[in-house]
């Protein structure tokens, strides 16, 4: 690992105020959660943007429910990885963290950051497409399990509360994602190659704004030469390690 990058990226995040974490599927993978696009992933065997947008669900909820079983049951099981406790433990060092992440499974949430605003939605609940009901999740497994299409009290369907690929991202989430963009010092991204829209853009805002980009991620993206401090590491490792050299108190951090 680059320590000197390590060094530079702890440098920056000791100065900084406000820190926006915009994070991808990248930093769940040491969790064992997939990459969509990964051989591994949902989109070999399939086609998501059929099956799992709002038309395809309404067409074959039960489809739906079958191409997304194996992943319930990973993300049921899945554990906060380091990286993800590394940017809760950031908050301990008197900064001001906010999590934009691009993944549904909720293990920035477990791991103990405050602040994690989810553009694609979770899993810890479902919306009737009739009535709008609310359903905890916990109401909802036992039945996708078994393999039923789970409804509502009133006849309609359940969908969990994630953004399908034809439905626009909540309106309040991405207000304050760019709110949150548009006023921090430093934005980490961390495990995304900044390929999904309008996720992909709110680097683009920090930039316009002044702050400084810390890019992990271990392939290259669009922004690496834009970007202070670019680490083509795991981020499981690389966000620790960050975290090290910014709370050791002997550390000499430069211009600190």
């Amino acid at each position: 690992m680059d320590q000197q990058a390590i060094a530079q990226a702890a440098e920056l995040l000791h100065h900084a105020r406000r820190i926006v974490a915009l994070t991808g599927a990248g930093i769940s993978r040491p969790s064992g959660i997939p990459d969509f696009r990964s051989d591994s992933g949902l989109w070999r065997a399939d086609d998501p943007m059929e099956i799992a947008s709002l038309r395809g669900f309404r067409a074959n909820p039960q489809r739906f429910f079958r191409w997304m079983r194996p992943l319930l049951d990973t993300i049921g099981v899945a554990q906060p990885n380091p990286a993800h406790q590394a940017l809760a433990q950031l908050e301990l060092c008197c900064k001001h963290v906010a999590v934009v992440t691009q993944n549904i499974d909720g293990l920035h949430q477990r791991a103990g950051s405050h602040e994690a605003l989810e553009l694609h939605g979770h899993l810890r609940s479902a919306v009737c497409l009739e009535c709008e009901q609310q359903v905890p999740a916990t109401a909802v497994l036992p039945r996708v399990r078994k393999g039923a299409v789970p409804r509502c009290s009133c006849g309609g369907l359940l969908k969990p509360n994630v953004v399908l690929f034809d439905e626009l991202l909540p309106r309040g989430i991405y207000w304050l994602a760019e709110r949150a963009a548009r006023t921090c010092d430093v934005m980490i991204i961390a495990g995304t190659a900044l390929e999904v829209a309008p996720a992909c853009e709110l680097p683009l805002t920090a930039l316009d704004h002044g702050a400084k980009l810390i890019i992990i991620n271990q392939g290259c993206t669009d922004l690496d030469a834009h970007a202070a401090v670019v680490l083509h590491e795991d981020v499981a490792q690389a966000l620790p390690a960050m975290l090290a050299v910014l709370a050791a108190p002997n550390q000499r951090i430069v211009g600190g």
